[in-house]
């Protein structure tokens, strides 16, 4: 079982289907030499860890066999390459610069988290890039995976914890 995103053609295929997706605005780039906020979608072989979901937007976690965490507001991802939570999920307020990933625009309602630069995190490999819901004026991301959330609901409940998602 895999899911593939082909950077060329701007789509991601699983379960036999091939759908449109978002990347980043920049393009992509092998995932060793991409740099911490260069906009790139990092090419290469990953793991689903897990999943992360707005439960105060969807009535219950994704259907489906993958773990499934619900955010809250205090939740945020560490983008500092000079702090040691770098790539790394955090608590707001936080001192380093991060994102917060319970976000008011819906990209974050369903997130699947990857093995992008996970083990352990390189500095300026770059950090949050995930697989999320799209943007309604379906612009480009900055460097993760986006896909509509029609689309975000079949890949849920096909998804697990270690399905291997290929960029290329």
């Amino acid at each position: 079982m895999s899911i593939i995103v082909n950077c060329l053609e701007k789509t991601i295929t699983f379960d036999g289907v091939t759908y449109p997706c978002r990347i980043g605005k920049n393009g992509f780039v092998s995932g060793v030499k991409g740099r911490e906020g260069d906009g790139k979608t990092p090419c290469g072989d990953y793991q689903i860890r897990f999943g992360l979901y707005r439960d105060d937007r969807l009535p219950s976690p994704p259907p489906g066999d993958m773990k499934f965490m619900a955010l809250q507001p205090d939740d945020g991802w560490c983008d500092d390459p000079e702090d040691r939570a770098y790539n790394r999920f955090i608590r707001l307020p936080y001192p380093a610069s991060h994102e917060r990933l319970h976000r008011e625009d819906g990209a974050y309602d369903i997130v699947l988290v990857f093995s992008h630069n996970d083990g352990p995190p390189q500095k300026n490999l770059g950090s949050a890039v995930f697989l999320h819901v799209a943007q309604p004026d379906d612009r480009a991301t900055l460097g993760c995976v986006a896909v509509s959330p029609d689309i975000m609901v079949k890949l849920v409940r096909f998804a697990q914890n270690g399905t291997i998602l290929t960029i290329i």
